[in-house]
């Protein structure tokens, strides 16, 4: 699908990343950023360098602000709502600014497009934290992981929601809330609850990012600190076949209106978070890289995969770039760029310890 396109939070990792896909295709891009998040405005600044300001239009805006995203949805036919806050650690320490922008500014977007003559298609960044701990779930510890009992394809979107932290709650309501704008006023939005998500133009940070917050933190010689034992378990996607599946969803938007889909790399790519990644950061770097154990934090879930049928059988989408490559592709884009992250002798603050979140 050509036409206009709108994307919340596009100058982020994942937004820079598919507006630069839409524009090379020839799209026509607006995004709305307040550019609060560390990397953004490197992330604009790279697709400007990329694309110029033909086909790119940027609104310095907040999703709060019903009157900016309304003026901002006015002429799209397509919406990407990529912006949000993404930390549960952050939505602890400030739960009302966590509902603000993830539940009113979701809210905002939805009562923007249903007011908009052109009705335009709605895609949402879910996350799997709406289904909780998944306590009633077994799973099996190996030597270096952990598996499902009785998962063998992952975690389906018929698992039951139960929101936890206040994240968990922000976008589990956002999520119902987008579910809910296609039943009762017939607006063509798709929900995705996203796993873990990485690649180039990810400033990963000790809230949000594992993989990338990790390669960063190996590469400038900052300290890790791993919760648990780091047998933890997540699917991990790149981000060139979440810009897929994210195409895929507007241009087969007659199969996939008011669905939610699990999106993630599946089971074909999980990796342990420590015990298998270090691994391969190890081997590039020619190395061990040091990191000290903490004890688990609470609602650290042990294993964590996406059940991605689903998306296969409405969309044709499947992962198309192993963890292996796409892990590689991440880790020389940061070791290239190094001028990018502050690092310790340059007088920065040493990083507190990393939760492992996916």
């Amino acid at each position: 699908m050509n036409g206009k396109f709108l994307v919340t939070g596009g100058a982020g990792f994942v937004g820079s990343n598919l507006v630069n896909n839409l524009l090379s295709d020839g799209c026509s891009v607006r995004i709305l950023d307040s550019l609060s998040r560390s990397g953004t405005q490197n992330n604009l600044a790279w697709l400007r360098s990329q694309h110029g300001n033909g086909q790119l239009e940027f609104i310095q805006g907040d999703i709060r602000d019903f009157e900016s995203v309304r003026a901002a949805v006015t002429d799209v036919d397509a919406i990407y709502h990529l912006a949000g806050q993404v930390a549960v650690t952050s939505s602890v320490d400030d739960p009302r600014l966590d509902f603000e922008i993830n539940t009113v500014g979701t809210l905002n977007v939805l009562e923007a497009a249903r007011l908009s003559d052109r009705k335009p298609i709605i895609v949402f960044t879910s996350t799997n934290k709406v289904y909780g701990e998944m306590e009633s779930v077994a799973t099996v510890e190996h030597e270096s992981r952990y598996t499902y009992r009785d998962l063998p394809h992952g975690v389906s979107e018929a698992q039951p929601v139960d929101f936890h932290s206040p994240y968990g709650c922000s976008k589990g309501a956002a999520d119902q809330y987008v579910r809910d704008y296609a039943r009762i006023y017939g607006l063509r939005t798709v929900v995705f609850r996203m796993s873990c998500i990485y690649g180039p133009r990810q400033f990963g940070t000790e809230d949000q990012g594992w993989l990338a917050h990790f390669t960063i933190a190996s590469e400038t010689e900052k300290p890790i600190t791993i919760y648990g034992n780091g047998k933890q378990v997540r699917d991990v996607l790149f981000v060139d076949d979440l810009v897929r599946a994210f195409r895929l969803a507007v241009e087969k938007i007659d199969v996939t209106a008011g669905q939610v889909y699990n999106i993630g790399g599946g089971p074909a790519n999980t990796i342990a978070v420590w015990k298998e990644f270090s691994k391969l950061l190890s081997g590039w770097k020619g190395r061990e890289i040091p990191v000290r154990f903490e004890n688990w934090r609470p609602g650290d879930q042990p294993c964590y995969v996406s059940d991605i049928r689903k998306a296969f059988a409405h969309m044709g989408w499947k992962p198309h770039v192993n963890k292996e490559a796409g892990i590689r592709q991440l880790w020389e884009w940061v070791s290239s760029n190094k001028n990018l992250f502050p690092t310790p002798s340059k007088g920065i603050e040493k990083s507190k310890p990393t939760e492992v979140r996916a």
